[in-house]
């Protein structure tokens, strides 16, 4: 977590970013804004949202492929992290191209993602090889930092300050991607990225409870749990910020059917 906040720090700081905390933990209101030279437009939440979700898009990606290999090289199933992990990866990069229809970016910053994208990618790579456990619960503090960010934009629009995406319409491909209701807007949009962003989190803390050599991934196992009690899903009906427990998944999973390769 405090390899997470240093990164965080050290990004806001090169890019001149600076919001109340408490207004993205709900304890303030955002009616005090930052000074000026930190105020953040429309056209500066959306380059921060390009270049992190250019990189988030990684972890998922190399995580998938190893444990791929891992499942090649041993002969044997990998009990469903791989698909999970995927959907992760492919969700992060339509986060990044539902923004790129808002805005595109120029060199510098195509440099900026291609110089930090093939230095992310390695570190991680090398990671995952070493402690695949270390590296989901650092995505799972990553994500948490991605709700934060969300939150705080969303408190922008509520408050005033980008009054234009309260009626800006979401794009078409997120209308598509996320079944949005007719005349959707960019603030429905943060919301639903936001969401998003929150499951991811649930995820990896999730998977960096659990053995990572034989333990299944219990976001595909079926379970055979009436509707109403609380267990791992897919979608948003259950959460649980902190990820579950490897003993009460466990216990849940006992009742698993059909759990995919």
């Amino acid at each position: 977590m405090s390899a997470v906040r240093t990164l965080r720090w050290s990004f806001d700081r090169a890019t001149g970013y600076k919001h109340d905390k408490q207004v993205a933990l709900g304890k303030a209101d955002a009616a005090n804004p930052p000074r000026q030279r930190f105020a953040m437009t429309p056209e500066k939440w959306l380059t921060r949202f390009i270049f992190l979700e250019s990189i988030a898009g990684v972890p998922g990606m190399v995580g998938a492929m190893l444990r791929h290999l891992h499942s090649l090289r041993k002969l044997r199933r990998d009990n469903g992290w791989i698909e999970t992990l995927l959907e992760e990866a492919y969700n992060e990069r339509m986060h990044l191209l539902t923004f790129l229809k808002l805005r595109q970016p120029g060199w510098f910053m195509r440099v900026m993602i291609l110089g930090a994208q093939g230095v992310f990618f390695n570190g991680f790579f090398l990671s995952y090889l070493i402690s695949p456990r270390t590296c989901h619960r650092f995505v799972g503090y990553l994500e948490e930092e991605a709700v934060i960010t969300y939150t705080r934009a969303i408190a922008d629009v509520d408050s005033g300050k980008i009054p234009e995406w309260n009626e800006l319409p979401a794009p078409d491909i997120a209308i598509s991607y996320w079944h949005m209701k007719e005349g959707a807007t960019m603030r429905d949009l943060l919301n639903y990225v936001r969401a998003d962003e929150a499951k991811h989190r649930e995820v990896n803390h999730t998977l960096a409870n659990l053995a990572q050599e034989g333990d299944p991934n219990p976001f595909l196992i079926k379970y055979e749990v009436p509707e109403v009690v609380e267990h791992p899903v897919k979608g948003l009906q259950f959460t649980k910020p902190t990820g579950w427990d490897r003993e009460e998944v466990l216990a849940k999973a006992s009742t698993k059917t059909n759990m995919p390769m």
